[in-house]
């Protein structure tokens, strides 16, 4: 099968392509910056330049393919530019999802995500939950957009799209905020995690494997949680302190990043603060939950997930080998 997938420089995409090319798929990849993909080339890929945000760039590599992995996608909490979540998560995914549609490719999966639910206050939703609110963070604001404005009509129309939800997405060479923190904590700069925060954390080959079991076994239409189980974000770290022979951070109440958030949004107006003492940065520290259960992801996917300890023991370990370097 010949699969084309957008996002494959990146932290999940790339692991896409490359479980699709251990499969023996051919891959079309692409790429903003060729130069980045020539891992990606060595190991079997096609390598195209293009741009989501640019539909035409996409056409011809996408003619004839037997599905699409759409997993491109902005994530940048606290963002000097948030504007370019619109352009890439709202607009991007459009332009993907239409062309698809446009050039009849059979099957698609989309890469979605828990925070469409915003906080949930502790509650473990399903794919039946529907958030109607003000969001947290624009990363969480554009990818609801794609979720329920752009990728539920196209299915409602008939495109076969299959979208996975994941949560935190851990593992070795983690891009994200939280793989930031945990380079942070090794280092001894992240002294505090607040209390009662909690997410579904699955190491990235996991997510990846799910994402190539949508397009397998998923049915058309349907949104599946594809994260790990729930834990919060004191015993995460908990845990690397204990992997990584550190001391666990001090644990502090959530209130006071609800106290500083609006604060800090109303500095915001007259000074440019650090990208972790914004609004947004602080508003997603103040006990909030991204969790989902994700019983129908195992039982019609056959979704697994190692134990967090196996996968966050190979993620400390290797990102302690960077830090001796």
């Amino acid at each position: 099968m010949e699969y084309f997938v957008t996002g494959a420089t990146g932290f999940v995409g790339g692991h896409v392509a490359r479980q699709l090319l251990e499969e023996g798929h051919e891959v079309v990849a692409l790429a903003r910056t060729p130069s980045a993909a020539t891992d990606l080339e060595t190991a079997g890929a096609r390598v195209v330049e293009g741009d989501i945000t640019d539909s035409e760039s996409m056409r011809d590599p996408m003619t004839g393919v037997d599905g699409v992995f759409h997993v491109a996608g902005w994530y940048d909490v606290g963002a000097d530019d948030p504007t370019v979540g619109e352009r890439v998560n709202v607009s991007g995914t459009r332009n993907v999802l239409e062309l698809m549609a446009d050039l009849d490719v059979p099957k698609g999966v989309y890469t979605s995500t828990l925070a469409v639910n915003s906080d949930t206050g502790g509650r473990l939703v399903d794919e039946d939950y529907t958030y109607v609110g003000p969001h947290l963070t624009e990363y969480d604001r554009t990818k609801w957009a794609a979720h329920y404005e752009v990728a539920r009509p196209m299915v409602a129309d008939g495109l076969p799209l299959v979208t996975v939800m994941p949560g935190l997405v851990y593992g070795p060479g983690d891009t994200s905020v939280f793989g930031d923190a945990l380079r942070d904590f090794l280092r001894g700069e992240f002294p505090v995690v607040p209390r009662a925060v909690a997410y579904c954390p699955g190491h990235v080959e996991d997510i990846a494997r799910a994402h190539v079991q949508a397009m397998e076994h998923g049915t058309p239409g349907e949104d599946y949680i594809v994260g790990g189980d729930p834990v919060t974000l004191v015993e995460l770290f908990e845990l690397v302190a204990e992997l990584s022979g550190r001391d666990p951070p001090r644990t502090v109440s959530p209130w006071l990043f609800r106290v500083l958030a609006p604060v800090a949004g109303l500095l915001e107006r007259v000074v440019t603060l650090p990208k972790d003492y914004r609004a947004e940065s602080l508003r997603v520290l103040a006990g909030v939950t991204y969790v989902g259960d994700n019983a129908k992801a195992t039982a019609e996917l056959g979704l697994e997930h190692r134990p967090l300890r196996a996968g966050l023991r190979g993620t400390v370990e290797h990102e302690l080998s960077r830090l001796d370097t």
